[in-house]
């Protein structure tokens, strides 16, 4: 267990850790503040109550989210200084501007609206609220584009020349729009929407499965369904606009996820591993089930386009391969099945629409369980996307300047070991403790009280031309939301 005394090894493992028990909640916070503000704009264009009490209930899911995402995310700033020291050293000018600019452009933007949200209701006129809900769903998109900024660069720098060991800006610009950021936010930006949405839907399912609410939770299911439609198909273009682009900016990581150990030869077709046993140590695939000439269509467009093997490089500047290439399926997988359960969906209703109406959408308990099991594989899509993306640019902490075993802080192998058990059984219990109040909250249900009185209006309510119970047509167009960013997806994880 020669890992145990490894410090680098164990930073990673601390850094990834966290990494990955973090990412499990921005994403979801920053689509839901835009969820609640196309409820909560809605309700003030229509005055319709029950768009109120669809803000209320999908309020509560937020503030855990957002709560666990704050305290996870914390121990990650100190980790710069403790256990990535050198890094931060050498590339701070630019990556302290970085995280600067999220926490006060962005972060505080955030937190300084969040209270007029969470505690505004009667205290501030209909309107004002709705730009406070605004003004959190701008600011969760905007602290994630500065969060995949600092990562993006990481890795395909650009505008930046190692001098004495640190990092110069020589062109600012170039540095924050550097080419993996329009992917990789994109992607990131997108798969967080489509998490949002997945959660809303398997949440209404969970309700229609029941009986319970069916006239409160059918409108949002159909919404989410609906949106999911276009972002499903979307995020997998965006997906592969990006695997596209590795090709030029990241090579070898490309040929890792590919686990693509030869260069093909010209007039010959790169084959597309759909499983394999990929044998690092003898760089080949002890066992492959391939698709001819496959990676070349998918990454050039063309049957005999040209892609660069693990041969090309160094084993010593070779991408791990075993994680990127499952870790690339599981989230290909998970992302194709939930496309598949919004168009399913969408057929079924279209299909059977004089059988099984909109009405009677929650008598069909196997389309419901599908998209009960479409929550847990978005996540693992979530993870498994940010595995990738991480791990393959291995072993570099920015790409091709900077290698990882040159950024990590000299600490002994015990201390990093201890800290990372202490973090995991803090995470553990905060982990533990959000599913209990999530749960809870799921199991109680939405409330109808009245919506409060706005200000100067004595006890008259804000809104009150609807009844608590009264049924509800969703809109023609659905409330789409049009965002989730992944809030400290994060800085770099190692």
């Amino acid at each position: 267990m020669d890992w145990l005394q490894n410090p680098e090894f164990l930073a990673r493992a601390q850094f990834g850790f966290i990494a990955m028990f973090h990412i499990m909640w921005p994403p979801l916070t920053i689509g839901l503040a835009l969820v609640l503000f196309g409820m909560e704009a809605a309700w003030v264009k229509t005055k319709n109550v029950f768009y109120f009490h669809q803000v209320k209930f999908w309020t509560k899911l937020f503030l855990i989210n957002f709560g666990v995402g704050v305290i996870s995310g914390i121990p990650m700033e100190f980790s710069f200084g403790t256990n990535w020291g050198p890094f931060s050293t050498s590339a701070g000018d630019f990556m302290g501007n970085i995280l600067g600019f999220e926490t006060a452009m962005a972060f505080m933007l955030e937190a300084g609206f969040l209270g007029i949200m969470l505690f505004g209701w009667g205290r501030v006129g209909p309107k004002m609220h709705l730009f406070a809900t605004g003004m959190v769903a701008f600011g969760s998109t905007l602290s994630a584009f500065w969060i995949m900024v600092a990562n993006s660069w990481m890795q395909t720098p650009a505008g930046v020349k190692l001098v004495d060991g640190k990092f110069a800006i020589t062109n600012w610009y170039d540095a924050v729009f550097n080419p993996d950021l329009p992917y990789g936010f994109g992607h990131m930006f997108t798969a967080a929407i489509e998490l949002s949405l997945v959660v809303m839907a398997g949440v209404s399912a969970y309700y229609l499965l029941k009986k319970r609410h069916v006239d409160f939770f059918r409108p949002a299911f159909k919404w989410a369904v609906i949106s999911l439609f276009i972002v499903a198909p979307l995020q997998i273009f965006i997906g592969d606009s990006a695997g596209s682009s590795l090709a030029e900016t990241q090579p070898a990581k490309l040929a890792a996820i590919e686990a693509h150990w030869h260069t093909n030869k010209p007039g010959e077709g790169a084959p597309w591993a759909l499983l394999a046993i990929p044998n690092q140590k003898e760089q080949k695939n002890d066992w492959a089930l391939e698709i001819p000439d496959g990676l070349s269509m998918i990454v050039t467009k063309t049957m005999t386009g040209k892609v660069v093997g693990l041969d090309h490089f160094k084993p010593q500047d070779q991408p791990p391969v075993w994680i990127p290439f499952y870790a690339f399926r599981v989230m290909v997988a998970a992302g194709v099945f939930v496309a598949f359960m919004a168009f399913w969906t969408l057929w079924m209703l279209w299909r059977k629409r004089e059988r099984m109406t909109a009405a009677r959408i929650s008598e069909n308990k196997w389309l419901l369980r599908g998209w009960l099991l479409a929550v847990p594989a978005i996540y693992a899509a979530v993870e498994a996307g940010w595995m990738t993306r991480e791990v393959g640019r291995q072993p570099w902490i920015v790409y091709g300047m900077m290698r990882t075993s040159q950024g990590v802080s000299n600490l002994p192998a015990d201390t990093v070991l201890w800290s990372l058990a202490m973090y995991m059984l803090f995470y553990g219990v905060i982990g533990v403790t959000a599913f209990v109040f999530a749960a809870r909250m799921i199991r109680k249900g939405p409330s109808f009280e009245d919506p409060p009185a706005a200000p100067g209006q004595g006890g008259k309510p804000e809104h009150a031309a609807a009844p608590k119970h009264v049924p509800f047509t969703p809109p023609v167009a659905p409330i789409a939301p049009a965002s989730v960013s992944a809030k400290l997806a994060v800085k770099g994880g190692q």
